[in-house]
């Protein structure tokens, strides 16, 4: 129940829940990956500043008959909790159907392959990650307006880092607009292409439930 939650957190040092949009069996939660990234905001909110919020992620179909989380559906919702605030991943790697396997995560190729890419780019990017959020740096609109895209905006050295994320399964275009900046290149991180920054914006295509993590420098930014 959602109102113990607060109780809870008075007796822990590091607060964290688990929910399985990909594989969840209820319809009003199956798919929706936004599931994730709404109970981290629900505990930071309740947790307060001092205590580190944790979230796990699902690798398997744990007791779905059929249904798992795909590679893109674990990245997403990586990527959706980090950039509402968590503070550390827990992966869920058990499956119990069609059959028990206690490291049911390791045991799928696929699956193990893309989360070890996962936690390379998130180790590269670690010091970026735990630095301080700016949220006056940037703003995103999509189109139409039913649209949603979720980013967080860090700095290191002259470089500026936008981690974003199409809250939805349908695909979208967003446009950045960065606050002081004008004209320069945006790399997209992992993906091997660069967008031209002109006049401090940008704009760029998402997938359903798609990443893109930018690096956009150097800037000289106030």
């Amino acid at each position: 129940r959602l109102e113990d939650y607060p109780e809870y957190i008075k007796g822990c040092d590091v607060v964290s829940f688990d929910i399985y949009p990909a594989c969840h069996r209820n319809s009003a939660v199956k798919q929706n990956l936004w599931f994730v990234p709404q109970g981290v905001d629900r505990l930071r909110e309740w947790a307060g500043p001092s205590k580190p919020v944790w979230t796990c992620i699902e690798c398997t179909q744990i007791q779905h008959p059929t249904t798992k989380a795909t590679p893109h559906q674990i990245k997403c919702e990586v990527w959706m909790a980090i950039i509402h605030g968590a503070k550390g991943l827990i992966y869920f790697c058990h499956t119990w159907k069609p059959r028990f396997i206690e490291a049911g995560l390791l045991a799928d190729a696929q699956t193990a392959r893309a989360v070890k890419e996962i936690n390379a780019q998130v180790t590269q990017l670690a010091s970026v990650i735990n630095s301080p959020s700016l949220p006056k740096a940037a703003r995103v609109t999509t189109a139409p307006d039913a649209d949603r895209v979720d980013m967080v905006v860090k700095r290191k050295g002259d470089a500026l880092y936008v981690f974003s994320v199409n809250m939805k399964g349908q695909p979208t275009r967003g446009r950045f607009t960065l606050a002081n900046a004008g004209n320069a290149k945006a790399e997209v991180l992992g993906e091997k292409r660069t967008i031209s920054v002109t006049d401090g914006a940008f704009s760029d295509d998402f997938e359903g439930w798609g990443v893109h993590l930018y690096r956009i420098g150097p800037l000289a930014i106030e």
